[in-house]
């Protein structure tokens, strides 16, 4: 038997990189998967590539920033598939490496309205369900730059700050209920959000310089320790936050 077989699981930010990489191993493990991201062609895609392999997935847009788009959204998927029993709160958007004196207020509104809000708003839409069977598993997705890892990029770096904290709170809070919530804190990933440095030798020379691995991960290399996150496997684990780094944060 599949270790996730006959589960629902929900992931937002799921239109490419490691959104799509979540999606597809989870549902190699037998999940049935609800694709979220605000690129309708985007999640489709995932989905397609999750039929094509046998696996089971729908579709669901929304933008997570928008508690109206979200609550009719997700039900309108979860009366597919059945109520979510893991969400992945994924969906995020590019930082910049901007110096802090030249930060856009809009762009500090839009930051924390996607990763913070979204995270919330998406929580709180699945979180009825999850409490009224006591059980289920909300997994986070924040970033080694919660960690004071870069000199600059400090807004992305507190939207992911927040992102740990609210893990930790949460926690605690949801484990009457038997539901458990961790983190993962990627380091640095070959993503279409990052395709553009691929091609900048500096950025290759500071990734061997920083990295033991001396590489960046693959989203494939993410979305299995979120698969874990969601198994019977991490039964006792809660309010942690792991972060496959390849080494750059020990």
């Amino acid at each position: 038997m599949q270790p996730l077989q006959g589960k629902v699981a929900l992931v937002t930010g799921a239109g490419s990189g490691i959104g799509r990489a979540n999606c597809v191993t989870l549902a190699s493990r037998g999940a049935t998967v609800i694709v979220n991201d605000i690129d309708e062609a985007g999640a489709h895609e995932t989905v397609t590539l999750i039929r094509a392999a046998g696996g089971m997935a729908v579709p669901c847009i929304a933008d997570v920033a928008k508690s109206d788009e979200v609550e009719r959204s997700f039900a309108a998927a979860q009366r597919e598939t059945g109520p979510v029993q893991i969400l992945v709160n994924n969906a995020g958007i590019p930082g910049g490496m901007t110096a802090f004196e030249n930060i856009d207020e809009m762009a500090v509104d839009r930051m924390f309205s996607v990763t913070v809000k979204g995270a919330m708003l998406c929580t709180r839409a699945v979180l009825p369900a999850m409490k009224q069977r006591c059980d289920g598993r909300i997994i986070n997705t924040s970033s080694i730059t919660a960690f004071g890892t870069h000199p600059r990029g400090c807004v992305y770096a507190a939207a992911k700050g927040a992102i740990v904290s609210l893990t930790r709170a949460w926690a605690r809070e949801f484990a009457p209920w038997n539901i458990l919530v961790n983190a993962v804190a990627p380091g640095r990933v070959e993503t279409p959000m990052s395709a553009r440095l691929s091609s900048d030798p500096a950025y290759q020379e500071e990734v061997r310089r920083r990295v033991p691995l001396r590489r960046r991960a693959v989203p494939d290399e993410i979305a299995t320790v979120v698969a874990f996150l969601a198994s019977a496997d991490a039964s006792y684990m809660t309010g942690q936050v792991l972060s496959p780094n390849g080494g750059e944060v020990m």
